[in-house]
């Protein structure tokens, strides 16, 4: 029996619905954000030294990291169909955006709420000079970032309805937390390609039960 440590409003809703489109048991142990800082709780700590989720308990093996996770559960189900086979085109681009998605797709979108976070948590006193900073920050460097990867999502999703190619595969589950992430944070009336791929996404019958098990997800 797996089981998955779950953080709310997070990257692991992923691995959930992974496992429910693989149709494997497991249960889930919730953890609740802090609600002033967001963070995880530290009982997660207990789990894996740096208190993060994802993490996949399978027998006596603890996996973290969300793209660690899904190629440690595809290992063990070839057969669900939810990897090229090898050598393929298919599989470079599904071997491409699973790294990337965690790589350089959650780059901008991280720094973002960072940088959104910084004028908060400053001195009263300061902390105009930090929203100035900040805002600065954001208008130069991090949203011209964000909008230069929503465009190549756009133009990626107009060749074909998945990011592997024609059919639906883990890569897809790895692509969707920063779609889902970014597209809180931009227009998407402009955007039919990437707006077309949430909603595909969201209507699957897996995705719709990994909500179930998970609980509140802002981000669907």
């Amino acid at each position: 029996m797996f089981i998955v440590h779950h953080l709310e409003d997070s990257r692991s809703q992923r691995v959930l619905w992974l496992l429910e489109e693989m149709g494997l048991e497991y249960d889930v142990v919730r953890y609740a954000r802090d609600p002033a800082t967001r963070l995880a709780p530290p009982e997660l700590r207990g789990v894996h030294p740096l208190g993060k989720s994802p993490v996949l308990q399978d027998g006596e093996a603890v996996i973290a990291e969300t793209g660690a996770i899904v190629e440690h559960l595809l290992d063990l189900r070839p057969q669900a169909g939810l990897r090229p086979p090898p050598g393929t085109e298919e599989r470079r681009r599904f071997t491409y955006w699973m790294h990337y998605a965690e790589g350089s797709a959650m780059t901008p979108l991280l720094l973002k709420l960072i940088f959104g976070e910084i004028p908060k948590r400053t001195p009263a006193l300061v902390r105009p000079v930090a929203k100035a900073i900040s805002a600065k920050v954001g208008a130069t460097l991090i949203e011209p970032q964000i909008r230069s990867h929503v465009d190549f999502w756009e133009a990626e999703l107009a060749r074909s309805d998945w990011f592997a190619g024609d059919h639906f595969t883990g890569a897809d589950i790895m692509m969707s937390f920063p779609l889902e992430a970014a597209a809180t944070r931009t227009d998407l009336t402009v955007r039919p390609n990437i707006r077309g791929f949430l909603e595909r996404i969201h209507a699957r019958p897996a995705y719709q039960a990994a909500l179930e098990r998970g609980g509140p997800y802002a981000y669907a």
